[in-house]
């Protein structure tokens, strides 16, 4: 009889093959489905934030670093202080970064926010119209936005392993 057995030395082979091709797939497809061939202009977005207003269009130019998160999402905890050192690292050179808060109680993310203070700004979307319009499938979810607009590299989650990937791209973005 052909074919794989469960159990045997040649299944556990296939499935380690399997289980590489798929990590692979995931760790190149975010950045690979931003490519400059599949450019995907970013949402439009005007949003209230703690002192009035931030839009996509006054944001025009920039590269801009938007992230999504929630006071009860894990790693945003963990993503937050990275945010932070990474904003007063490139701030200089220009890059924005936009931290859209999906609580649909503004206490919530309050809270948050006292815990894990941020220099960059703090936009609320309770009705997650923004995150939809994004196409948000995990929290965090972070999009690099280049100065014409279009979306350079997207990322779900967060994980230490990864942050020298998403400056590597804020560095070329900022060269543009």
């Amino acid at each position: 009889m052909s074919g794989v057995r469960f159990g045997t030395r040649r299944s556990a082979g296939v499935l380690r093959t399997v289980g590489l091709f798929l990590t692979l797939v995931l760790l190149i497809l975010p950045g690979a489905l931003f490519a400059k061939d599949n450019a995907v202009t970013a949402p439009a977005f005007t949003l209230p934030t703690a002192n009035g207003k931030v839009s996509s269009a006054t944001l025009r130019g920039q590269v801009v670093l938007v992230d999504f998160w929630a006071s009860w999402c894990g790693p945003c905890q963990q993503s937050f202080p990275w945010l932070a050192a990474t904003y007063e690292r490139y701030r200089t050179r220009g890059l924005q970064i936009v931290a859209i808060n999906l609580d649909k109680k503004s206490e919530s993310a309050d809270e948050f926010l006292d815990k894990h203070p941020a220099p960059f700004t703090i936009a609320f979307d309770p009705t997650a119209d923004v995150a939809r319009a994004f196409k948000v499938h995990g929290m965090p979810m972070s999009f690099l936005i280049g100065k014409d607009g279009t979306i350079l590299y997207a990322r779900p989650g967060f994980d230490p392993k990864h942050t020298g990937d998403m400056e590597a791209m804020i560095e070329e973005a900022l060269k543009q």
